[in-house]
This record gives structure tokens, sequence and C-alpha cells, in this order.
């Protein structure tokens, strides 16, 4: 059941980073809280097989911020990535309309 918990609580964080960073327009809505959500199983079970306990509050604090670090990153790479493809092809199109 907690796993379902963490699971959640990764991809609702997801969800807000997505639209707290800039450039949201540049990457899916649903990017982040899939990349939340999966960190945060693989976390959790990594944790849970490490011996952590599932009442412990540093294994949900481990569970959380883990993820939203990871979706951070995410969005940012995305969005940087995307902006320098979108000038590059923009840049291709120029040329090949003169």
């Amino acid at each position: 059941m907690e796993l379902l918990f963490i699971v959640l609580g990764g991809a609702v964080l997801g969800f807000v980073i997505h639209y707290a960073l800039p450039d949201a327009d540049t990457r899916g809505v649903l990017l982040a809280p899939a990349f939340g959500a999966a960190v945060a199983a693989i976390v959790w079970e990594a944790l849970t097989w490490a011996g952590w306990p599932a009442d412990g509050g540093w294994i949900w604090v481990a569970g959380l911020v883990v993820p939203g670090v990871v979706a951070i990153v995410v969005c940012r790479v995305a969005a940087v990535r995307r902006r320098a493809r979108d000038s590059e092809h923009f840049a291709r199109l120029l040329r090949s309309a003169s």
C-alpha cells in the first residue's frame, strides 16, 4: 500500500514541478510526472530491499526528494534540448527557403 502512495506522490510532485519551472511549453505535460512516479517506485523498492522500514520517516523523505530532483533535471534538460533543436530546425528551414 505504501508503494501506491509513494508513486502517487512522485506523480503529483512531477505535475507541480512541470508547471512551476519555466518553459513548460517545450515538454509534454506527462514527462515530469512519469519520471517522478517511476523514480519514486524504484527508490522505494531499493530502500525497502536495503532494509529501511516502511514506517520510518527517512524512506518517505528519500522517496519524494529523489524523484523531485530527477523531475527537475529532466524538465530542464528537455527544455534546453528542445530550444536547441527548434533553433537548428528553423535555421535549416531558412537556409532551404533562400
